[in-house]
């Protein structure tokens, strides 16, 4: 009598593992997944940088024009001196503040400020702290308009004006008289070490 062998088990056909399986695409789509995420920080990064420096850029442009206009209180204060001043006085040097001559050297970046300059507030209430100097626009300090060998920028007053739209009786140079102008140069040194400066002649 003959026995059969018995038939070997059939694999089912869901224990084997095919290479296009959900589970085997799972690896791939967090890989790619991990790329995009990489890709989106450095680019909110970057934006983030970009914002940031265009807020300190208007910042620093915000202080610079305070400063600016901040010098304008430092023209009027030397425009104020000068007036105040006889003629005689303004021929000669008066350190700190004036000099009689135009200072060809003068440079406002290299000038110091804080031992020649006269000053005007320390702080203006937005931080600023306001200096002025003043130079004759005249070659030689010491010397008259009409000294010899003085050369000076002037104004010439050819008559001592009307009444009608003219200024103010006391006001108006006498007629034929020369009268030298003057430079005002003044500083603002605002917060964040803002620097700005400001110049006017006037006579």
């Amino acid at each position: 009598m003959k026995t059969l062998a018995a038939p070997s088990p059939m694999p089912h056909p869901r224990r084997g593992r095919r290479a296009g399986s959900p589970r085997g695409e799972r690896g791939v789509v967090l890989f790619i997944a991990l790329i995009v995420l990489v890709a989106m920080t450095l680019a909110g990064l970057a934006m983030y940088r970009s914002v940031g420096t265009g807020v300190v850029i208007a910042g620093n442009l915000t202080f610079k024009q305070a400063a600016t206009a901040a010098g304008d209180r430092g023209l009027e204060a030397g425009r104020a001196w000068l007036v105040s001043m006889s003629a005689g006085t303004l021929q000669n040097n008066t350190v700190p503040g004036y000099y009689a001559d135009w200072g060809s050297t003068f440079n406002p970046a290299s000038f110091d400020w804080n031992s020649n300059g006269l000053l005007v507030i320390n702080n203006d209430g937005a931080g600023n702290e306001i200096r002025y100097v003043i130079h004759r626009l005249c070659s030689l300090a010491g010397a008259s308009v009409n000294a010899p060998n003085q050369n000076c920028v002037t104004v010439v007053a050819g008559s001592a004006g009307g009444s009608k739209g003219g200024g103010s009786y006391g006001v108006l140079p006498l007629s034929n008289t020369i009268q030298p102008y003057y430079r005002v140069t003044a500083r603002a040194l605002g917060p964040k070490n803002t620097v700005s400066y400001v110049q006017s002649i006037m006579y």
